[in-house]
C-alpha cells in the first residue's frame, strides 16, 4: 500500500528542493552573487530552467512591485523577462537579491510560493531567510510609493 502525498508534503518537498538548488548555485557562482554572477546564472540552464533576461522597466509592474517575472510567450521555453524597477539600475550589486526572488517562478511556475522564493534567494545569496527577507524589504522601502507600478 503506497502512501499518498499531501499538499503539505509537496510544499515541504519543493521548499527543500529550492534550498538545495540555491546552495548548488551559490557553490558554483558564489560566495558573492553580484551583477556579473547573476548574468552567468541566468545563462546556466542547470540554474535557471528557461532563458531569462533582466529588463529595467516599471510599466509592467503592479502597484507595490519592485520586480516581476513575465513569460515572453505561450510556452516557458520562449523565455522570461524579469522586469525590475529602473530605480535599481544605480544599485546593480543589489539587483540579484530582487531577481533571485523572481527566479523561483521561472523555474517552478505557479507551484512556487513566496516562502519558496525567500528560501531560494536566501540560499543563493548566503543569507539567513530572515536577513534575505529584511534586505528585500529595505530595497523595496527605497522606492517612493508614487513610483511603484506602471
Amino acid at each position: 500500500m503506497s502512501q499518498q502525498l499531501t499538499s503539505d508534503d509537496f510544499k515541504e518537498s519543493l521548499n527543500g528542493h529550492v534550498a538545495t538548488k540555491g546552495d548548488e548555485i551559490r557553490a558554483k557562482y558564489g560566495p558573492h552573487i553580484g551583477w556579473r554572477e547573476l548574468q552567468q546564472i541566468l545563462q546556466d540552464r542547470t540554474a535557471v530552467r528557461y532563458p531569462c533576461e533582466v529588463v529595467f522597466d516599471s510599466q509592467p509592474l503592479l502597484k507595490d512591485e519592485f520586480a516581476h517575472a513575465m513569460a515572453k510567450g505561450e510556452r516557458p521555453e520562449d523565455g522570461y523577462m524579469v522586469f525590475v524597477h529602473p530605480f535599481f539600475m544605480t544599485q546593480l550589486q543589489q539587483v540579484p537579491l530582487l531577481v533571485l526572488y523572481q527566479l523561483v517562478r521561472v523555474n517552478y511556475g505557479e507551484f512556487a510560493s513566496p516562502d519558496d522564493a525567500e528560501t531560494f534567494g536566501a540560499s543563493v545569496s548566503g543569507l539567513s531567510k530572515d536577513d534575505y527577507y529584511n534586505a528585500l524589504c529595505e530595497l523595496a522601502d527605497q522606492l517612493d510609493p508614487c513610483e511603484l507600478g506602471g
